[in-house]
């Protein structure tokens, strides 16, 4: 791989290539981070407030800027995009749902996200900086790890096609959309490839907006486009740390974000060795990858502080732009995290992706869900699926992860509930905390 990058992890290309392919990696991981926001935007209270949704990504793209500058420059220095990551999503929401929590207003919702992202962070900087992921690895094994990906995909399918039915005309047309892009024309066009996701959004949001133009979509449509939205958000607007108020701390809060981190620190040490390859670097040490993951835990403490209502991880979407580009400098990763900082200081650039239809946003998460799921399923290639002790494992964990939540869902929590029951009743609504704690018990203590 090494021999046919055209630019390698050290290189520095000349400043016009440099401001180009650093766009290409910011336009690369755009789709994920939008997505994230506009998920939790009614978990959070924000599904009627596009100016504060607009905030909310805005800072989300701002916070990537800094953890990226922060992992290539004093991590593992391996030219990683940090970003929002889906495997906080189910434990955010989780919180959300928590007894006062229901029927509070924004700002007390995520300020309890807040703290648990921030106190989660502190034991990922400390299992980092510790040198205690090197040596827990070799218990976290493919079958672990597959129900645990594969949970994050399947546990939130209530916001898919429910969403996406909403309207099927423009639901149905974006997951049409990235279907063509992504499965027929990518190995014809490499803008198909790479942007198959925001080439879907943009062709059915450019449908809704004609729609709408001419009429066919009055005001009450559910795919109507509105400029309101738009029009409200500020010209220029810094994020800054503590914006929504000072985080809330609690202890079931706190474990149910614990299990996003841990599913995160998984993913990122594959991550580390398919950057590596991809930028002709040497294999991470444990000694990397302890660093890389103690700055990424640094990362979350930066997103808690400034109220992301997420954590940061490493985008294996802008791994895959370095192999298709073969160029892998650190100093271009870097250049798209400056752009990152830049745009999201500009007001109007969150709040032109509030216009986005709710059911085109449901489609989109019909397609990208279920290609987690499937990258879940892809640890799964070097495990024996011919044995039935695997295959209990495998099985037992996911029909867990799926059914624990659904039975803890419908069990109303008392008010007088102590903290030993609200841990365990937020834990239980996370079907990806469920999932990989039967994995790993199972398969560390049953003989093979």
């Amino acid at each position: 791989m090494a021999n046919r990058l055209i630019y390698g992890i050290d290189d520095i290309p000349p400043a016009r290539e440099v401001l180009v392919l650093g766009l290409q990696h910011y336009l690369t991981m755009f789709g994920s981070t939008v997505a994230i926001p506009l998920l939790l935007a009614k978990s959070l209270g924000i599904e009627s407030d596009p100016v504060t949704l607009g905030m909310l990504i805005s800072t989300m793209f701002f916070v990537s800027g800094i953890t990226t500058l922060l992992q290539t420059t004093w991590g593992n220095r391996l030219p990683l995009v940090q970003g929002g990551t889906f495997s906080f999503l189910a434990p955010t929401m989780a919180i959300c749902s928590l007894g006062p929590l229901a029927k509070a207003g924004f700002e007390v919702r995520i300020q309890h996200v807040q703290g648990a992202v921030i106190l989660s962070s502190l034991v990922e900087i400390a299992a980092g900086y510790s040198g205690l992921v090197g040596k827990l690895l070799r218990f976290l094994r493919p079958i672990t790890i597959a129900p645990t990906v594969v949970l994050i995909g399947l546990a939130l399918f209530r916001f898919g096609a429910p969403m996406a039915g909403r309207d099927w005309w423009t639901g149905g047309l974006t997951i049409g959309l990235i279907v063509l892009f992504s499965q027929l024309l990518s190995h014809r066009s490499r803008l198909c490839q790479m942007f198959p996701i925001l080439l879907g959004i943009g062709g059915a949001w450019a449908f809704a907006a004609l729609m709408t133009w001419t009429g066919a979509f009055p005001t009450d449509h559910p795919s109507h486009v509105s400029l309101q939205n738009l029009a409200a958000a500020p010209w220029f607007r810094v994020p800054y740390p503590l914006q929504w108020g000072w985080p809330q701390f609690g202890a079931a809060a706190f474990l149910a974000m614990l299990s996003g981190v841990l599913a995160s620190i998984v993913e990122s040490v594959g991550d580390y060795h398919a950057c590596a390859r991809m930028a002709g670097a040497p294999p991470p040490t444990a000694r990397d990858i302890d660093r890389g993951i103690g700055m990424e835990g640094i990362g979350c403490l930066v997103a808690g502080l400034f109220g992301t209502g997420n954590g940061t991880t490493s985008y294996s979407e802008n791994i895959g732009a370095i192999g298709l580009t073969k160029v892998g400098s650190r100093r271009v990763v870097q250049c798209g995290a400056l752009l990152m900082l830049g745009l999201a200081t500009f007001g109007k650039f969150g709040g032109l992706f509030t216009t986005i239809p709710s059911p085109i946003v449901g489609g989109m998460y019909c397609v990208m869900f279920g290609m987690i799921a499937g990258v879940g399923l892809s640890n799964l290639q070097a495990v024996d699926l011919d044995s039935p002790r695997n295959l209990f494992v495998l099985g037992f964990a996911l029909f867990m992860g799926l059914s624990v939540p659904e039975y803890v869902n419908g069990i109303e929590l008392a008010r007088d509930a102590g903290t030993l029951w609200t841990i365990v009743h937020t834990l239980g609504k996370t079907g990806m905390a469920v999932g990989a704690l039967c994995a790993l018990v199972l398969d560390n203590l049953l003989p093979e």
